[in-house]
């Protein structure tokens, strides 16, 4: 008696029962470019620039709270903006679950930063490396490596906390706006949220590194910075309220509009 032939199909190695899945392809994607924001925001954060000089323009000599000052800010700025926009499209497709779960994540990668940058510091250079840009105007390599790099703990756990802070606030924020419009304006909820959480974030920040840290900033001087930072992250945010809209299009065109909608109930735990 003749067995039949056993015939196997070959495997499709275009499907990924994860990979294949559009949710899941877009949280990775928004995810993974929030998370490299706030990295790459927290290391080049260090440089401090001058606003007016940037622009070419004239200098602004503010005067706030008996301070008087030009616009000046952490290189940092570029980004958080972006990020905080990050967290209003994600909080709108994945809802409080998925921009705490990846807030927290950040926190985590952003610390393992600092930590390998802090060992890296440690290591003994080589003699030959700490004078190689000597001739371009910088003697020891060694000591603008480890003064550029290690930033100091007060302005890392500040920086740290008050992203904390401020992600859970934007979200929660978001959420309400959400449920009291009934899911419209979009503009309101997004943009909303972001200009509280960023008051949060633009204080918390110069309170712990400044303030409580080993500098002791005057109140006055506290107050002035502070405002002057905000109303730069007010005005980013007001100018890239459009990039919202635009972002909501693209990804509802990818999901399709039956996924896009089902995402957007859920997220709210509808």
């Amino acid at each position: 008696m003749n067995e039949k032939e056993k015939t196997t199909a070959e495997p499709d190695h275009s499907y990924h029962p994860v990979l294949s899945n559009k949710a899941v392809r877009l949280f990775v994607l928004l995810g993974g470019f929030f998370i490299a924001n706030a990295l790459i925001a927290e290391v080049i954060g260090v440089k401090i620039f001058a606003l007016e000089d940037t622009l070419g323009l004239k200098p602004f000599n503010f005067n706030l709270f008996g301070r008087e000052g030009s616009l000046s800010f952490t290189a940092g700025v570029l980004l958080w903006p972006v990020v905080f926009i990050m967290t209003d499209v994600i909080n709108e497709y994945f809802g409080l679950k998925g921009v705490r779960f990846l807030s927290f994540m950040a926190v985590g990668l952003i610390s393992f930063a600092f930590l390998m940058v802090f060992a890296a510091i440690q290591l003994q250079p080589a003699a030959w490396w700490v004078g190689i840009n000597a001739d371009k105007g910088v003697p020891d390599m060694q000591l603008a490596y480890s003064t550029v790099l290690g930033q100091s703990n007060w302005i890392i756990v500040g920086s740290l906390v008050a992203f904390l802070i401020g992600q859970l606030t934007d979200v929660l924020i978001f959420q309400r706006i959400k449920r009291f419009t009934g899911g419209k304006f979009v503009w309101l909820r997004a943009t909303g949220s972001t200009l509280i959480s960023q008051f949060i974030d633009s204080f918390v920040v110069l309170y712990i590194a400044f303030v409580i840290g080993p500098q002791k900033w005057s109140m006055d001087l506290f107050l002035a910075v502070g405002t002057v930072n905000y109303l730069y992250k007010f005005a980013v945010a007001i100018a890239l309220t459009p990039v919202i809209y635009l972002a909501h299009y693209l990804i509802d065109r990818y999901l399709g509009k039956e996924l896009a909608q089902e995402m957007k109930l859920k997220a709210t735990g509808q």
